[in-house]
């Protein structure tokens, strides 16, 4: 049995904690709707609308995320505004693709693009950092 050292083990508690925050429905929905609302994000009552929580339960519920490091907020007059934060989503999904498609091969990364609706060879065309797909 091999011995994991912490600086090795300091990410992956970092992203268990992630994924674990992520792990509610009422958050994964949350998340959902900040990633397509990606880059202008959200105020609370347009979250409250969509997504019909109570408010409080919001509250509880971004606060965990924020505090996770998952989305941003930041005051907008009266509003509070809150953003997915990509870089940690990207991170993220990083650390997981490298464990599942590159150090261990359990999944090729050809069918990860493909459920993106990417097709391999298009995928560093199609999305560059700090640049939404959508744009040209």
């Amino acid at each position: 049995m091999t011995r994991t050292s912490r600086s090795e083990s300091e990410p992956v508690a970092r992203y268990a904690d992630m994924m674990a925050a992520m792990g509610a429905e009422p958050r994964l929905r949350i998340m959902r709707l900040l990633i397509a609302a990606h880059p202008d994000g959200l105020v609370v009552g347009d979250i409250l609308a969509e997504l019909s929580i109570p408010a409080s339960t919001l509250s509880h519920h971004l606060d965990k995320l924020k505090h996770e490091g998952l989305i941003t907020s930041e005051r907008a007059g009266t509003f509070l505004r809150y953003r997915a934060d990509t870089a940690a989503l990207q991170a993220l999904l990083g650390f997981l693709y490298a464990e599942c498609c590159t150090r261990s091969q359990a999944i090729d990364p050809a069918a990860i693009v493909s459920c993106c609706g990417l097709e391999p060879e298009k995928e560093k065309q199609a999305w560059t950092p700090g640049k939404s797909r959508t744009s040209k």
